[in-house]
């Protein structure tokens, strides 16, 4: 049977002391707390891709469709971004160039990819918890108990 050597407390309080103290310099010292994370990009950006994409399936020119590739390629090594989403840019960086002609088919791959940026391109939020409940029970939800009466306030 083995016992536990008693450690005393003022020993204790001056480790984690001394344990606050050093990542209290680590983490104000630049560089050595690590990158910050990137915040996903604004709704704006892809709406704004949306509509340029949109724009190189209607006209068929070097300018819109360039312009809708150097937005979209810098995207798709962002690291918050799903993959779903990276996949509609890659298709967008693939199909939005100049062709000789205009065909139906060249339009609707490109519409698709345009209309598949705002389903598969926004912040995925999860639920923290708080607000999210829902009113249960038979009735509704509320205040109801069973027992004894509750005083009044």
């Amino acid at each position: 049977m083995s016992r536990a050597i008693p450690v005393p407390r003022p020993l204790i309080r001056a480790a984690s002391a001394i344990a606050g103290c050093s990542l209290s310099l680590i983490s104000s010292a630049p560089g050595l707390a690590g990158p910050q994370p990137e915040t996903f990009p604004p709704t704006e950006t892809f709406r704004n891709l949306q509509l340029i994409t949109l724009t190189c399936s209607r006209e068929n020119s070097a300018a819109s469709c360039d312009k809708a590739r150097a937005i979209a390629d810098p995207l798709l090594d962002h690291p918050r971004l799903p993959t779903s989403c990276k996949d509609v840019l890659w298709s967008i960086s693939q199909q939005a160039r100049p062709a000789a002609s205009n065909s139906e088919s060249r339009r609707d791959g490109i519409d698709r990819s345009a209309k598949d940026l705002t389903v598969f391109c926004k912040p995925q939020y999860k639920p923290t918890g708080k607000g999210d409940s829902k009113p249960g029970g038979l009735f509704g939800g509320g205040n109801f108990s069973v027992g004894a009466p509750q005083p009044a306030r």
